[in-house]
């Protein structure tokens, strides 16, 4: 997935998978240090937990909003219209691979010298469908909630300093693209035949589209 987040655009972490006592395992930069002759300096980061104040319990899912993560981003960031469109393009993401486990702490910020944005992107799980008709993210996304669709995505596209018509065109490009390139990268990246049938519902499912107004 972070192979196929980068093909849409989106920052990531870096990473190669290898084998390690006959078992394959992902290895994943750390970006949060960086190794100089004196040793190794670490970045400041916060997690979007932490940025939207909120906590693990469900006492604070009303907190738990891609809409209010962005808000913070615009308060923090020294370019944050460029964040914001990131976050924007990662929510749209998680709803292409059924991404439900995209909760406040799977996102951070970061500042290796005085300037704050969103750190690469570093853990992107693809869900085994349930339902055919909905899917809902960890976070809020829009008007409709948590509920992963087009419709829901554009609804409150400005509040990440994007304007309809990108944000729509953003949507569709990346929906053809998770659609068109899923399965050869997953099979590039080694993942088995059978696997790859079981991940297929996954990937830009059929309520994606079930809106009413995403063409207008």
């Amino acid at each position: 997935m972070l192979v196929l987040a980068k093909l849409c655009g989106i920052t990531t972490a870096h990473s190669k998978l290898t084998t390690v006592g006959g078992r394959d395992v992902l290895l994943v930069k750390r970006f949060d240090r960086e190794k100089t002759a004196q040793g190794y300096l670490r970045a400041r980061m916060v997690s979007g937990l932490t940025l939207l104040g909120a906590t693990d319990s469900h006492r604070s899912r009303e907190q738990w909003s891609y809409v209010l993560l962005a808000e913070e981003l615009r308060r923090i960031c020294t370019e944050p219209v460029k964040q914001t469109a990131e976050l924007f393009r990662r929510m749209c993401f998680n709803a292409l691979i059924s991404n439900t486990d995209d909760h406040p702490r799977n996102h951070a910020a970061i500042a290796k010298d005085h300037e704050w944005k969103l750190s690469p992107a570093y853990d992107l799980t693809p869900t085994s469908p349930v339902s055919l008709e909905r899917r809902d993210l960890a976070l809020s996304i829009g008007d409709l909630g948590r509920y992963a669709n087009a419709e829901n995505i554009l609804s409150q596209c400005e509040r990440f300093a994007v304007e309809r018509e990108q944000a729509k065109a953003i949507v569709t490009n990346m929906q053809k693209l998770v659609k068109n390139s899923w399965h050869d990268v997953m099979r590039a990246q080694g993942v088995s035949a059978r696997d790859c049938e079981l991940l297929r519902g996954a990937f830009a499912y059929p309520g994606f589209d079930m809106t009413s107004g995403y063409g207008t």
